[in-house]
């Protein structure tokens, strides 16, 4: 196994850090602040490909590695989290149109979001189907050429500013089975948004419940076949809880960073307090965690990257433990920066508030548990 990264994957990496430095860094605390939604930011993004990183290229994607993706989308999430964690969200809606979408659905979106010029969401969470996302009960009805859609969707990020939704509706009987994938246009008549959710983080990206009232969409929009939007889901999650353990360890790379600058700077019985043992010991096990969680990361961007059959149990465990440790670093930066960590002046305040629902979203914490125990004993688990 290699741990070395290659020339072009450091090449990726400093493009993000750079772009982060010049295009977050100088706002990031104002749009937490003031709730902005940061089109134009995430547009920039997008004309150095950040916002289809790994979409296929037959929409205008760069086709990436699930492990260069997350090279800068770590990056990234040292400076912004919030604002990073949509990015991957829109990445991981873009990629599922543009593996399963009709060429003409394709045609139509692809370019446009693979760009950043427009903006996708991902619906598969109802306030009665969170953790099981099998009974959903959003409906879509075949009728002649056209899908009929009543439902409602909950905390969709991106809901009320992005474009086209990406849509886990029932087409069949109960269960997973019964599911499909659709494209929706976010302004299609009979979409309507709830308020905008007030949040303890992850401000700089609006979250709002969606309604379906009889929106019709064309037949072309289904993604895939009937009844595949479960397994569709499921696979675009598999990436998706790489991409926000990618954001936790980021944001702990960002916390850690600060924390080691304060260490020196901050002076207490007239030397630093980077001279005392016990804070000394503290950022050791910081950064041994954070190392930890970045390389479970990439292991299991290989193992998606390579196809391998337990490659979602092994995303489930990043996710697990990445996002876990993640906030913890966080929280322990803020500790060390005592009274200061709790100003908003200094940035672990928001690290800490935006990583927290890293632990829930994408799959809690506890359903990765469930996922990697069922795998464990099956009896035939290569897990090592």
């Amino acid at each position: 196994m290699n741990f070395e990264l290659s020339e072009e994957q450091n090449a990726f990496a400093q493009t993000a850090r750079d772009f982060a430095q010049a295009e977050f860094a100088p706002h990031a605390a104002r749009w937490d602040a003031e709730a902005i939604f940061p089109k134009e930011a995430i547009a920039k993004a997008g004309e150095l490909g950040f916002c289809g990183l790994y979409a296929p290229e037959r929409i205008g994607g760069l086709g990436l590695p699930r492990l260069d993706s997350a090279l800068v989308f770590e990056e990234m999430a040292a400076v912004d989290p919030s604002t990073t964690a949509f990015i991957t969200i829109h990445n991981m809606a873009t990629w599922m149109l543009g593996t399963w979408a009709t060429d003409a659905v394709a045609a139509q979106w692809g370019e446009d979001l693979t760009s950043g010029r427009k903006l996708a969401s991902y619906c598969l969470t109802e306030p009665g189907a969170g953790s099981d996302a099998g009974s959903l009960k959003t409906r879509a009805e075949l009728q002649g050429a056209e899908y009929l859609i009543n439902g409602g969707k909950a905390f969709i990020s991106g809901a009320g500013s992005t474009d086209v939704l990406v849509l886990m509706a029932r087409t069949g009987g109960g269960g997973a089975g019964g599911i499909s994938a659709f494209a929706v246009p976010a302004d299609a008549p009979g979409v309507s948004y709830g308020k905008k959710e007030h949040k303890m983080g992850w401000n700089s990206q609006p979250t709002r419940t969606i309604n379906f009232d009889n929106v019709r969409v064309p037949a072309e929009n289904l993604l895939g076949k009937e009844g595949e939007g479960f397994r569709i889901a499921m696979k675009g999650l598999d990436g998706g809880r790489i991409n926000i353990a990618t954001c936790s360890v980021g944001a702990a790379q960002g916390a850690l960073d600060a924390a080691r600058r304060y260490l020196h700077e901050r002076q207490q019985f007239g030397k630093p307090i980077a001279s005392f043992q016990a804070l000394q010991f503290k950022l050791a096990d910081m950064a041994t965690e954070l190392v930890a969680a970045r390389q479970m990361v990439r292991l299991a961007a290989s193992k998606l990257d390579a196809g391998h059959a337990d490659a979602s149990t092994y995303c489930a465990m990043a996710k697990r433990f990445a996002t876990d440790a993640g906030f913890n670093v966080c929280n322990d930066a803020l500790q060390l920066h005592g009274g200061y960590g709790y100003l908003s002046e200094f940035p672990l305040e928001r690290l800490v508030r935006d990583t927290r629902v890293h632990q829930i979203l994408e799959g809690t914490n506890e359903i990765m548990r469930v996922i990697v125990a069922r795998k464990l004993l099956e009896g035939d688990s290569d897990i090592r």
